[in-house]
């Protein structure tokens, strides 16, 4: 076992075990029988480690006891008993729940923990193995889900992910990797239609045009700010304050300072239009607000910035997961950053979550492109808090005017919402994406979103129970927030079969920073428990589409033989003859990574990677292929464009460079896929 005590320290929250006590952190791993557990506000112990039983009474506040099964004593009804050898393994695991680095917060959050690894340590009591040998009686692994609550089939696969992920420390395994790709892909549809997953053409599409939006405030950031104010200065020198240009009873005719009737008088600063075309940005209005032919209105400006409001929070909902309510009550500093000795700055979002239970806390991971959402929002919501400060209704504190929410309202003196205003903690419901799209006509186009052939095959692979009368053949894709959690989480993990090189490029840094800090648990952060769950059941479903895929049909292909291909999936698999491989095959129980040239079926992880450099993958460096390695048809384009990329480049270098060294494999590694699958 390979454990730091040091970072075994109590979780729950209570005041009762302080750092001083003795029950803080154990003593020595696995700890002495006799360490006390549970002691009770007098001092007195209430369970050593080896008891049969834990009360945990004083911690909840309400009766609370693990019962390990191998008591002396008659058992209490409904409770079976456990033989000594899966007791101990059932009180290991229930110590790393309690202590260990990413510790339960919460007593009711250990104990259905508990209460789930209970039910599987008793079946393979019951069936006379110890729990650490499971996964070498397939009999007893195939009566595992009949343990198993459908409802909370996510948080079972996220919990033994943990377990398995915790294997050094633990000293065991109770279910490994292929045994959780197996359960992934027996995971009941408990709900009557699952979170669709949105295909990746239209995914693509999306997340480029919230992009688009978001950079091109950005690029105008200066003069939109400048005109912000302009027109703020024009309110006020017209009304006298910026209080009574707030005023309800204003009408715009009357108080505005750029009505075209207003010309006459020698201080008139111009319409509203001519305002915007003299700071630069009314073809930007026009662009996202207006069209072209029509001219900016006075409430343009208040408009776009609730456009790209929308645009910020959808972008960040993509590329971490969160609730709609959840990236709504984001303010401004919740960009954080994790120092990782691998991956250098790492970003977290911390916000306040919706959600009651501590142990769900308020962190998510997130890709370093959720930046530009968060610089584009910080800027109009503090734009915003001028006004909302100057309003007697909003009266945000001191804390809301240095640090806003990024959901901000319409409150400018030009905008409809003026004069609406209501208190500034009162916060205003966040719309569904579709009511946005017909509100905001020229935040996408329609036509883009509308569904072919080959988007709704791809969405129904992945939800095969999607209702016919949403989803069809030319209807608009109903883009909705929650659908942003299961797709993002799915194209981390997705083969070449779901997303293309473009999405891949645009997860690069979500594919790699959210499985190593939610499915590794690698980070001693307590992130976001209920999108942990669902990235680790998404990491292993897309293993389980890919791995049929690269089976069953001849898609991929190996450099070493037609024959390699079947050869890897059988030494993966640990099957004895073809029709077992079919079987499990079926299942979806095998290990697949893609890379830029296909894919690796290596078991374990592989030191050349395949996704910044193919060199080693194809046999650039000299050597033959690797022999893992299988070869995707259907990234023979992109493959062409990156080669042309390469030798692009390789004629602007001169030969003694490294970098040029490096290009040559990489172009001789691209050159040995291309005359593979000419051969094939």
């Amino acid at each position: 076992m390979k454990t730091d005590i040091l970072e075994m320290t109590f979780g729950i929250q209570s005041e009762l075990v302080t750092s001083t006590a003795v029950n803080f952190r154990p003593p020595s791993w696995p700890p002495p029988r006799d360490w006390p557990v549970v002691i009770d506000k007098d001092g007195s112990v209430l369970a050593y480690w080896g008891d049969s039983m834990w009360q945990l009474t004083p911690w909840a506040d309400r009766p609370v006891i693990l019962d390990f099964g191998d008591g002396a004593v008659a058992k209490r009804k409904g409770v079976k008993s456990i033989d000594p050898v899966n007791a101990d393994i059932l009180r290991i695991i229930s110590t790393w729940l309690i202590w260990g680095p990413l510790a339960a917060r919460s007593v009711s959050t250990a104990y259905r923990k508990f209460r789930i690894v209970r039910a599987i340590v008793s079946l393979c009591s019951n069936n006379g193995i110890s729990a650490a040998t499971l996964m070498r009686f397939p009999k007893v692994f195939d009566k595992v889900k009949e343990s198993l609550s459908p409802s909370d089939y996510d948080f079972i696969v996220s919990l033994f992910h943990s377990l398995y992920d915790a294997r050094e420390t633990l000293g065991f395994t109770i279910i490994d990797a292929d045994g959780l790709r197996r359960l992934a892909n027996t995971s009941p549809n408990h709900r009557p239609v699952q979170t669709p997953y949105i295909p990746p053409r239209i995914w693509l599409y999306q997340i480029t045009r919230l992009r688009e939006c978001l950079t091109d405030f950005l690029k105008h950031e200066e003069q939109i700010k400048s005109c912000f104010q302009f027109c703020l200065d024009s309110y006020i020198k017209k009304n006298g304050t910026l209080e009574a240009a707030l005023s309800p009873k204003k009408t715009p005719t009357t108080r505005s300072p750029f009505v075209s009737g207003l010309s006459y008088q020698p201080d008139f600063a111009g319409t509203f239009f001519e305002v915007a075309t003299r700071f630069g940005i009314a073809e930007l209005l026009a662009k996202w607000v207006n069209s072209p032919q029509n001219k900016a209105e006075l409430d343009s400006l208040s408009i776009y910035f609730s456009i790209v409001t929308i645009a910020g929070l959808a972008y960040i909902c993509n590329f971490t997961l969160q609730r709609k309510e959840e990236v709504a009550s984001l303010r401004a500093n919740c960009l954080t950053w994790d120092e990782d000795e691998t991956y250098g700055r790492v970003p977290i979002i911390c916000g306040e979550t919706t959600k009651t239970d501590p142990d769900s806390d308020a962190r998510w991971i997130a890709s370093p492109s959720v930046e530009v959402a968060i610089q584009a929002l910080s800027t109009i919501a503090l734009m915003r808090m001028t006004c909302d400060q100057a309003n007697p209704v909003a009266r945000p504190n001191p804390s809301d005017q240095a640090n806003p929410y990024l959901y901000s309202s319409p409150t400018e003196p030009w905008s409809t919402g003026s004069g609406k205003s209501r208190a500034y903690e009162i916060r205003s419901p966040i719309r569904s994406i579709v009511e946005m799209m017909d509100q905001y006509v020229n935040l996408f186009d329609v036509e883009k979103l509308k569904i072919t052939a080959e988007d709704l095959e791809i969405a129904r692979r992945l939800t095969p129970n999607l209702p016919e009368k949403e989803f069809a053949v030319g209807k608009v894709w109903p883009l909705a927030w929650h659908q942003y959690r299961r797709t993002g989480a799915v194209n981390m993990f997705a083969s070449g079969d779901i997303s293309d090189s473009t999405m891949q490029h645009q997860m690069k840094h979500s594919s790699r920073l959210m499985p190593l800090y939610y499915g590794r648990n690698h980070s001693r952060l307590n992130l976001n428990q209920e999108v942990q769950a669902t990235v680790v059941m998404a990491m292993y479903q897309a293993q389980v589409e890919i791995a049929k895929v690269v089976i069953t049909t001849d898609r991929f292909i190996s450099p070493q033989a037609p024959e390699r291909k079947e050869a890897l999936a059988d030494n993966i698999l640990s099957v004895k003859d073809v029709k077992d491989l079919i079987a499990m095959a079926k299942k979806g129980t095998i290990a697949f990574r893609e890379n830029r040239l296909g894919g690796c079926m290596k078991a374990g992880n592989c030191e050349y990677g395949g996704i910044e450099s193919v060199a080693r993958c194809a046999g650039g460096d000299g050597h033959k292929p690797c022999n893992d390695v299988l070869f995707d048809r259907k990234k023979e384009p992109q493959v062409r464009a990156d080669l042309r990329r390469v030798l692009e480049e390789i004629a602007l270098l001169s030969a003694g460079q490294p970098r040029y060294k490096a290009l040559i494999e990489e172009q001789r590694a691209m050159e040995n896929y291309l005359d593979a699958i000419s051969r094939h």
